[in-house]
């Protein structure tokens, strides 16, 4: 008798359906996103962590002219995203073990993602967005303000965010500097990070 299959999405494979349904129909993120993708170089190199079926944000970082990469862990919603934009590189995997993070980025995003994830995988994860950025380059992501846990909207799973003293040390232990943070009119809270130029300017993090 076969054994049963791993569900390594954290519940959104089985809700997949249910999240494209409620995410086609919004626009939460999307200014917030191309605002922060005028500040990337011309024709940027851009992975987006846990794209989903590709909207909205995908879509908005696509109409900004970004060369986009995408990973998702769940088989539903990246087949829809290969549907939408089969010219996109989509990977389906764990954002913590894609093969993407062998490439350089000018931009890394991760929409709705970070708090899905074991705290000491989004640790993980953050040290290999800072060595797949340029210098230079940024990194966008969603978690709330403070630190708590919460059960997911869509999956009923754990979600838990570090809040914005435990992303900052992350963010600085992995050479990272915080430079902003901001809500949209959806109250997602936006850290706004940034690779510095040279290196050797990494401990000067602000903190």
């Amino acid at each position: 008798m076969p054994k049963p299959s791993i569900d390594r999405s954290g519940g959104y494979e089985a809700a997949a359906a249910e999240f494209m349904t409620i995410r086609s129909g919004s626009s939460v993120g999307v200014k917030v996103v191309r605002e922060w993708v005028r500040a990337l170089p011309d024709d940027a190199a851009v992975l987006d962590l846990g794209c989903g079926h590709g909207l909205p944000i995908s879509q908005a970082l696509i109409d900004e002219g970004v060369q986009l990469y995408a990973i998702d862990v769940s088989p539903t919603l990246i087949a829809a995203f290969r549907r939408r934009f089969p010219h996109v590189p989509a990977e389906c995997s764990a954002v913590e073990h894609s093969e993407f993070f062998g490439r350089r980025f000018d931009g890394v995003v991760a929409w709705g993602l970070a708090f899905l994830l074991d705290p000491e995988v989004q640790a993980s994860l953050i040290r290999k967005v800072a060595g797949a950025l340029n210098p230079g380059g940024r990194f966008l992501f969603t978690s709330p303000q403070r630190a708590c846990e919460w059960m997911d909207t869509v999956t009923g799973q754990r979600s838990v965010s570090l809040g914005s003293d435990g992303y900052r040390a992350a963010l600085r232990g992995a050479g990272l500097t915080l430079i902003g943070e901001a809500d949209d009119e959806g109250e997602n809270h936006y850290y706004f990070v940034c690779k510095p130029n040279d290196d050797r300017r990494a401990g000067k993090a602000s903190g």
